[in-house]
């Protein structure tokens, strides 16, 4: 209509969904930055940074690799996610966004795979937790996470108590010299409420009984059974927690590829306005060599010119521009 003008909105970067992404990666980032830290320390004081061998010595699990792991991949990505969203940076944005869905495929298969070979999944975690018995006193932080296990899931072993004599300090072999042979850990045993004390000798020679006088003193049920029993009884909230972990990634991806559409636009913007502007005040044409040259040089060419106009000034890239005179015509 007229006497309106009509107004272009540019393309520009989303205020909200960058500093939103740079406050969340931040957070990631430092959580990480712990957990790496802790891991570190841990290994520092056991002595195994001064010893890398000692890692692959212990035939079990070292809780710390959890610590070191999920540490330096929150690390990398909170890193990668921060810096990226501050910078604008399009090529850690975009590490941000394939490292994040990589981990979230492999989650994704995993638990589909967990779901379908239900009995491999079984024999395998039995086979994960006799390794871990066999090496219970060979690392203090396997054998308080295998003691937690126990006492949590109120069992022993991996299919039940006779798992221990995998363990040479707990196998019920003559040739066996430690006083807890045929035993198990306390945290294998029935805990009385009216103790204040714990009883850490209460599995000694436990195993040498009945079976069924074993279950007055400690836990006959294997963790394996134990552990699927309590995932379907919780399973709606394990299935609320994964699903809401997916979510804030498949949220993170989606964050950090508008922020890329957005930075694009952005640049393809300014380039497209530098274009038309090297195009229409940087290069003359015949028409503007001819307005601007003066009456003698026009008369050259056998044309009356106009009178020299007065110099002007303009903006360019690099700062202020005099509008361009022929006196050398």
């Amino acid at each position: 209509m007229p006497g309106k003008h009509q107004h272009f909105q540019e393309p520009e970067v989303g205020c909200c969904g960058k500093y939103f992404l740079f406050g969340f990666n931040i957070v990631f980032w430092v959580l990480g930055a712990l957990f790496l830290a802790i891991g570190l320390w841990a290994w520092g004081e056991k002595g195994v940074l001064s010893n890398i061998s000692a890692l692959t010595d212990l035939g079990g699990l070292d809780p710390v690799w959890l610590f070191v792991v999920v540490g330096g991949v929150m690390s990398v990505l909170g890193f990668a996610g921060c810096i990226g969203a501050l910078r604008e940076n399009t090529f850690l944005l975009k590490f941000f966004s394939v490292f994040l869905g990589l981990i979230f495929f492999l989650e994704l298969a995993t638990g589909i795979l967990a779901f379908v070979f239900k009995d491999w999944i079984r024999d395998q975690l039995n086979l994960f937790i006799n390794n871990n018995v066999k090496a219970y006193r060979d690392d203090i932080d396997l054998q308080n996470l295998i003691d937690f296990a126990q006492e949590y899931w109120s069992c022993c072993g991996a299919r039940g108590p006779n798992d221990w004599n995998l363990n040479i300090y707990f196998n019920c072999t003559d040739l066996n010299p430690s006083r807890e042979r045929c035993g198990v850990p306390f945290s294998c045993c029935v805990r009385d409420p009216a103790e204040d004390v714990l009883n850490t000798q209460c599995g000694y020679d436990v195993r040498l009984k009945l079976e069924l006088e074993q279950q007055g003193f400690i836990h006959t049920k294997g963790c394996v059974g134990q552990f699927e029993k309590w995932l379907q009884d919780n399973l709606i909230v394990v299935a609320g927690v994964f699903m809401g972990i997916a979510l804030l990634q498949i949220f993170g991806i989606c964050l950090a590829q508008n922020l890329v559409s957005d930075i694009k636009a952005v640049k393809a913007n300014w380039s497209k306005w530098n274009d038309d502007f090297e195009n229409h005040w940087l290069t003359p044409t015949i028409s503007e060599v001819l307005s601007t040259a003066g009456p003698q040089q026009n008369s050259l060419i056998g044309a009356p010119g106009p009178a020299p106009p007065s110099r002007h000034v303009f903006f360019g890239l690099g700062g202020l521009y005099p509008e361009p005179t022929f006196k050398n015509w």
